[in-house]
């Protein structure tokens, strides 16, 4: 016999002597007794692997295999990306001795594209995640910080967003993209033409519709995972406790008033909820976490702006459109600094962003001792989850608070 010179030939004598099998005849082989071989190497098996198959790679099969699988009569399935590895590594363990060898014709992409069912191989860096999740945040799986139990805990988590206007749109978005579990969306208008140059969950053929219903069917398109919980309704007295209950762990304040604000204020010193605050106005932006009880001297919002101010709305003042984006995109960090339990949260400062400038001033806040909200929900020592900074007294001008829309 002519010795092989190309691969080609070689695939080729290999397939002559190695019975190929189709995906959708593995279950039917498992189930009287073959044995399942993946002989990819190590980082390819994140892309998913047949269920209750065995690891070899195909670099250290003939020296690892025959060490942990003495029984020569065992039926072997071997499994790769594509269906060469495999059908040449049968072929070589034919050459071994071993009597019943066969390999998956197309391999993993084959088995891929019927939608057959995988599985994860058993590391601590992607326990309790699907093969679907482990891609879709890989790059938060690369982070220290985050790993597979703090994308764990985000899945586990929920935030609720006030607003689905300039700022509500790119915090909603960015959470719903990081994997927070369940979001709920707060908001009684209908989308409008003049919204649609800062309020990046609508679009031009949603004009009309509730933003609540848009924000729903964007989020899921974007993360079919995330469980969207809509409401309706401008908050109240009578409504926003019941809202804002124990199943959501942070609030992101997208609301566009004072009156909602200090109501979400109140209700979220009242239930011990981190409420993520964020205003625009032209190019300028301000962002802080209220949460009195993490720290002590963290201030509420009633603390940094007793009474209700008179700055113009969005519509007479005018924003650029770009500016709520940049501070709901850091509202959303700060909400999954916060389900991720990190430390370095904007709790007792404020960030003030001048983006015409592009100058970014970094403030410390002290609670009002007399505050009539939450004077008596401080707590002395702060949360294990919470920002420790030194507070400092606020700074010397008076942090403008706005109007959004």
């Amino acid at each position: 016999m002519t010795t092989p010179t190309t691969v080609e030939q070689m695939l080729a004598v290999a397939r002559a002597a190695v019975t190929e099998v189709d995906p959708q005849q593995v279950s039917g082989m498992q189930r009287d007794g073959w044995l399942v071989l993946d002989v990819r190497e190590a980082d390819e098996l994140s892309q998913g692997m047949i269920r209750g198959a065995r690891h070899c790679s195909r670099g250290r099969l003939e020296m690892q295999l025959p060490q942990w699988l003495l029984d020569r009569e065992q039926p072997l399935l071997l499994v790769c990306a594509q269906g060469l590895r495999s059908v040449l590594a049968a072929q070589t363990l034919q050459q071994l001795g071993y009597q019943q060898v066969c390999s998956l014709r197309g391999g993993m992409h084959a088995w891929q594209r019927a939608g057959l069912p995988q599985q994860l191989p058993a590391t601590a860096d992607n326990a309790g995640l699907s093969i679907a999740q482990q891609q879709r945040y890989a790059r938060h799986l690369q982070l220290p910080q985050i790993a597979a139990a703090g994308q764990q805990r985000l899945l586990d988590s929920s935030v609720l967003v006030i607003g689905a206007g300039g700022l509500g749109s790119p915090a909603a978005l960015y959470l719903a993209a990081a994997g927070v579990g369940r979001i709920g969306i707060v908001d009684d208008d209908r989308i409008e033409l003049s919204n649609l140059q800062r309020q990046i969950l609508h679009s031009t053929s949603m004009c009309g519709e509730m933003k609540t219903e848009s924000a729903r069917a964007r989020l899921k398109q974007l993360n079919p995972e995330v469980q969207v919980d809509t409401h309706a309704v401008r908050l109240d007295e009578a409504n926003v406790s019941t809202i804002i209950t124990d199943a959501y762990d942070v609030v992101v304040d997208g609301s566009d008033n004072y009156a909602t604000r200090y109501l979400v204020n109140r209700a979220c010193v009242a239930l011990d909820k981190p409420m993520v605050y964020a205003a625009v106005e032209g190019f300028v932006a301000q962002l802080a976490v209220f949460w009195p009880s993490a720290q002590a001297d963290a201030p509420c919002y009633q603390c940094l702006f007793p009474q209700a101010g008179d700055r113009p709305s969005c519509s007479e003042a005018g924003v650029l459109g770009a500016v709520p984006g940049v501070a709901g995109v850091m509202q959303a960090i700060e909400a999954i600094k916060l389900c991720l339990r990190l430390p370095s949260v904007l709790t007792g400062k404020l960030l003030q962003i001048n983006t015409l400038d592009t100058a970014f001033t970094l403030s410390g806040m002290r609670a009002d001792a007399n505050c009539e909200v939450c004077a008596g929900q401080r707590h002395s020592a702060a949360r294990p989850h919470a920002a420790r900074p030194h507070a400092a007294r606020p700074h010397a001008a008076r942090p403008r608070a706005e109007r959004l829309r």
